[in-house]
Protein backbone atom coordinates (compact mmCIF):
# COMPACT_ATOMS: atom_id res chain seq x y z
CA UNK A 1 0.00 0.00 0.00
CA UNK A 2 1.18 3.52 -0.77
CA UNK A 3 -0.42 6.95 -0.71
CA UNK A 4 -1.22 7.85 -4.33
CA UNK A 5 -3.00 11.20 -4.38
CA UNK A 6 -5.43 13.55 -2.72
CA UNK A 7 -8.46 14.71 -4.71
CA UNK A 8 -10.32 17.89 -3.78
CA UNK A 9 -13.76 18.35 -5.28
CA UNK A 10 -14.17 21.92 -6.55
CA UNK A 11 -16.55 24.06 -8.59
CA UNK A 12 -13.99 24.80 -11.32
CA UNK A 13 -10.94 22.58 -11.76
CA UNK A 14 -9.04 24.99 -14.01
CA UNK A 15 -9.60 27.92 -11.62
CA UNK A 16 -8.28 25.87 -8.69
CA UNK A 17 -5.24 24.72 -10.69
CA UNK A 18 -4.52 28.32 -11.73
CA UNK A 19 -4.87 29.56 -8.15
CA UNK A 20 -2.45 26.94 -6.80
CA UNK A 21 0.03 27.87 -9.53
CA UNK A 22 -0.21 31.59 -8.78
CA UNK A 23 -0.34 31.24 -4.99
CA UNK A 24 2.12 28.41 -4.41
CA UNK A 25 4.09 28.00 -7.66
CA UNK A 26 2.82 24.45 -8.29
CA UNK A 27 2.56 23.63 -12.00
CA UNK A 28 -0.27 21.71 -13.63
CA UNK A 29 0.93 18.32 -14.84
CA UNK A 30 -2.34 16.93 -16.20
CA UNK A 31 -5.83 18.20 -16.92
CA UNK A 32 -8.81 16.54 -18.57
CA UNK A 33 -11.40 19.05 -19.78
CA UNK A 34 -12.73 20.79 -16.64
CA UNK A 35 -13.40 17.50 -14.86
CA UNK A 36 -10.03 16.56 -13.37
CA UNK A 37 -6.53 17.99 -13.01
CA UNK A 38 -3.31 17.30 -11.14
CA UNK A 39 -0.50 19.50 -9.91
CA UNK A 40 3.17 18.62 -10.09
CA UNK A 41 3.87 17.90 -6.43
CA UNK A 42 6.36 15.05 -6.58
CA UNK A 43 5.56 11.37 -6.14
CA UNK A 44 2.16 12.00 -4.52
CA UNK A 45 -0.24 14.08 -6.61
CA UNK A 46 -2.56 16.83 -5.46
CA UNK A 47 -5.61 16.67 -7.72
CA UNK A 48 -8.87 18.51 -8.26
CA UNK A 49 -12.08 17.05 -9.62
CA UNK A 50 -15.35 18.74 -10.51
CA UNK A 51 -18.24 18.57 -8.07
CA UNK A 52 -20.27 16.53 -10.54
CA UNK A 53 -17.62 13.80 -10.31
CA UNK A 54 -17.87 13.92 -6.53
CA UNK A 55 -21.63 13.50 -6.75
CA UNK A 56 -21.16 10.55 -9.12
CA UNK A 57 -18.59 8.93 -6.83
CA UNK A 58 -20.44 9.70 -3.59
CA UNK A 59 -24.18 9.52 -4.34
CA UNK A 60 -25.06 9.94 -0.64
CA UNK A 61 -23.37 13.35 -0.79
CA UNK A 62 -20.43 15.16 0.80
CA UNK A 63 -19.65 18.58 2.26
CA UNK A 64 -18.21 20.81 -0.43
CA UNK A 65 -15.37 22.92 0.97
CA UNK A 66 -16.58 26.01 -0.90
CA UNK A 67 -20.09 25.64 0.60
CA UNK A 68 -18.88 25.37 4.19
CA UNK A 69 -18.79 28.55 6.30
CA UNK A 70 -15.80 27.13 8.18
CA UNK A 71 -12.87 25.10 6.85
CA UNK A 72 -13.29 21.34 6.68
CA UNK A 73 -11.28 19.29 9.15
CA UNK A 74 -8.71 18.31 6.51
CA UNK A 75 -5.75 20.35 5.33
CA UNK A 76 -3.13 20.24 2.62
CA UNK A 77 0.34 20.95 4.05
CA UNK A 78 2.91 22.53 1.76
CA UNK A 79 6.51 22.59 2.99
CA UNK A 80 8.61 25.66 2.21
CA UNK A 81 11.84 27.20 3.42
CA UNK A 82 10.14 30.61 3.70
CA UNK A 83 6.67 30.40 5.22
CA UNK A 84 6.36 34.19 5.58
CA UNK A 85 7.11 34.85 1.90
CA UNK A 86 4.91 31.98 0.69
CA UNK A 87 2.10 33.11 2.97
CA UNK A 88 2.27 36.67 1.61
CA UNK A 89 2.28 35.40 -1.99
CA UNK A 90 -0.79 33.23 -1.36
CA UNK A 91 -2.64 36.18 0.19
CA UNK A 92 -1.77 38.34 -2.84
CA UNK A 93 -3.19 35.55 -5.03
CA UNK A 94 -6.49 35.59 -3.14
CA UNK A 95 -6.13 33.25 -0.15
CA UNK A 96 -7.82 34.18 3.13
CA UNK A 97 -5.64 34.30 6.24
CA UNK A 98 -6.75 31.97 9.03
CA UNK A 99 -3.52 32.10 11.05
CA UNK A 100 -0.45 34.24 10.43
CA UNK A 101 2.95 32.53 10.36
CA UNK A 102 4.08 31.60 13.85
CA UNK A 103 6.87 29.57 15.40
CA UNK A 104 5.60 26.38 17.04
CA UNK A 105 7.16 24.90 20.22
CA UNK A 106 8.73 22.11 18.16
CA UNK A 107 10.63 24.65 16.04
CA UNK A 108 8.51 24.67 12.90
CA UNK A 109 7.05 27.86 11.40
CA UNK A 110 3.40 27.35 10.37
CA UNK A 111 0.57 29.42 8.88
CA UNK A 112 -2.95 28.53 7.74
CA UNK A 113 -4.86 29.86 4.74
CA UNK A 114 -8.14 29.15 3.01
CA UNK A 115 -8.17 29.07 -0.79
CA UNK A 116 -11.01 30.55 -2.84
CA UNK A 117 -12.26 26.99 -3.52
CA UNK A 118 -12.49 26.38 0.25
CA UNK A 119 -9.36 24.23 0.59
CA UNK A 120 -7.53 24.60 3.91
CA UNK A 121 -3.77 24.94 3.38
CA UNK A 122 -1.02 24.82 5.96
CA UNK A 123 2.29 26.36 4.97
CA UNK A 124 5.10 24.98 7.08
CA UNK A 125 8.85 24.95 7.30
CA UNK A 126 10.65 21.62 7.16
CA UNK A 127 10.86 19.74 10.44
CA UNK A 128 14.33 19.70 11.95
CA UNK A 129 15.96 16.38 12.71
Amino acid sequence: MRFGYTIIYVADVRVSLAFFEKAFGLKTRFVHENDYGELETGQTALAFAAHHMGRDNLPAGYVAADDSAVPLGVEIALVTESVKEAHAQAVRAGATVLAEPSLKPWGQTVSHLRCPDGTLVELCSPLSD
